[in-house]
């Protein structure tokens, strides 16, 4: 079964990130198995002295790590603080970003859509957050998905009212879905060469 997981880089209850994951999840077939990520809040700061040793990673950040190893593709919805990526999405990245280059994120296909209550939709920190994803080596699906005035922008079902911003969504998530099977595709068709040889 394929596997995406999701990560909002909110940590708000009622949040508008993590409710545009839900309704990202819908856009999903059933048989694609979508999980939200909780763990953002316990993942203490970034500090190379304290990442030395994989085997003896704090809980949270291993916690972390097997997740996006677990995942066939990975969403992550992000707000704009201050015009930039929140520190805690910010901190989870690098995190997640170790041991370099043979991290969980490496070759992992991932999109980054993004809500905010202003009128641009967390553009800035959309396009911070994939420039991000790609230095660390991930497969970066190069589209943003802003949803401006977020407070308004969802049915009581969860759904995205605007029918172009529903569309574009279920585009995203599905061309994501396809690039995680063709990346699951080359992965085991790597490991039947290296049976092989």
């Amino acid at each position: 079964m394929l596997r995406i997981l999701g990560i909002s880089g909110s940590l708000r209850e009622g949040s508008h990130n993590t409710n545009l994951l839900r309704a990202a999840a819908g856009e999903l077939p059933p048989e694609v198995e979508f999980v939200i990520y909780d763990g953002l809040r316990e993942l203490p700061p970034y500090d190379a002295d304290r990442d030395l040793d994989g085997e003896r990673a704090d809980p949270a950040v291993a916690k972390l790590r097997e997740a996006i190893a677990g995942a066939d593709g990975v969403v992550i919805a992000t707000p704009e603080f201050n015009g930039s990526i929140p520190g805690v999405l910010k901190n989870a990245l690098d995190w997640a970003s170790r041991p370099f280059p043979d991290n969980s994120l490496r070759g992992k296909p991932v999109a980054v859509i993004g809500a905010s209550t202003g009128l641009f939709g967390a553009v800035w920190a959309q396009a911070e957050t994939r420039k991000v994803l790609g230095v660390i080596g991930a497969d970066v699906i190069d589209r943003e998905l802003p949803i401006g005035a977020a407070e308004t922008a969802f049915a009581g079902d969860g759904r995205l009212l605007d029918a172009e911003q529903h569309a574009a969504l279920a585009n995203l998530v599905g061309v994501l879905a396809e690039r995680a099977v063709a990346a699951g595709e080359l992965g085991a068709g790597a490991g039947k060469l290296g049976a092989a040889a």
